[in-house]
């Protein structure tokens, strides 16, 4: 349905996304399926293929007939700006190269949601997973090794991603390391001594040798670890310690960034250690701060 010159565009934008923008594989499926799915819309709403020559010609109705259709099919307005921001970012390469006016597209503005802040952990609570993970399982160097990540989460703000991708070469870890998150961005984190130790600890009780091309985090049979491993961990804590849904490895990073800020961490200082790209993201844990004072706030002084 969709014109082999609208897929050879689409195929060459997705390149240049993943070569030049470092876009990950996850990013780059859902880049696929958003623009295939407006591409075939295009097709349907026009009846007829569209080429180039009428992808520039697409009209605010048209982009309005689009959201109309989206928002018919029971999509989120989250996942609908998303899917927009997608389409908008197609047409600036697009028009780029072929040489139209995207106004149309690009003015298109996406339906207002309330953005979710953050749901960290208390700092006791985030203590209570930290005594808990190890004993998930019945084989100790698992164990040890579960109890290493969830410490490197917390510890040094990593995404989970990041965590597993560490090498047996990262290996002892230092005092600060060097990390390669979204997009290819390089940062500096320090590592804490509880952290150094809980890996010392893994590495010595995996049957397993560090060697410097292998994955440090492997899995059962060797091979690497997989995040799935450590959500799977996570629920049964969860379970355990009576903690909402909401306690994920990834709340280990945002009880890091939180309880940072609460000690008094500078929000630039804290950009950087998570490696945001935008101050305004890790802005969203200040909001979280203040709620926090707010309901500590409204329960010290009830309404009369």
């Amino acid at each position: 349905m969709i014109s082999p010159a609208a897929q050879s565009a689409r195929d060459t934008w997705l390149e240049a996304e993943k070569a030049l923008k470092g876009a990950s594989d996850n990013t780059i499926t859902a880049y696929f399926g958003d623009i295939t799915e407006f591409l075939v819309f295009m097709t349907q709403h026009k009846g007829e293929q569209q080429g180039l020559g009428a992808l520039a010609r697409v009209t605010v109705s048209d982009m309005r007939s689009w959201m109309a259709r989206m928002r018919g099919g029971d999509l989120g307005p989250r996942s609908l700006a998303r899917k927009l921001s997608a389409v908008k970012s197609f047409y600036r390469w697009l028009s780029e190269r072929e040489g139209f006016d995207p106004t149309a597209v690009l003015s298109t503005r996406a339906p207002k949601f309330q953005k979710k802040l953050p749901r960290p952990l208390a700092q006791d609570a985030a203590q209570a997973v930290l005594e808990t993970v190890e004993f998930q399982s019945t084989t100790d160097w698992i164990g040890a090794r579960d109890m290493a990540v969830v410490t490197i989460l917390y510890g040094c703000g990593l995404r989970i991603s990041e965590a597993l991708a560490l090498n047996g070469s990262d290996y002892p870890l230092p005092e600060v390391m060097r990390i390669l998150g979204k997009g290819n961005k390089e940062r500096i984190v320090p590592v804490i001594p509880a952290a150094r130790e809980a890996v010392e600890r893994y590495v010595k009780a995996a049957p397993f040798p560090v060697e410097k091309d292998s994955p440090l985090f492997r899995g059962a049979r060797g091979g690497r670890l997989n995040a799935r491993q450590i959500q799977s961990v996570m629920q049964n804590v969860r379970a355990q310690l009576g903690l909402p849904a909401s306690a994920t490895p990834h709340a280990m990073r945002h009880s890091f960034a939180t309880h940072l800020l609460e000690a008094g961490g500078d929000l630039r200082a804290i950009q950087e250690l998570l490696g945001h790209a935008s101050l305004s993201t890790t802005q969203a844990y200040t909001a979280v701060d203040t709620a926090r004072l707010m309901e500590v706030y409204n329960k010290t002084h009830p309404k009369a």
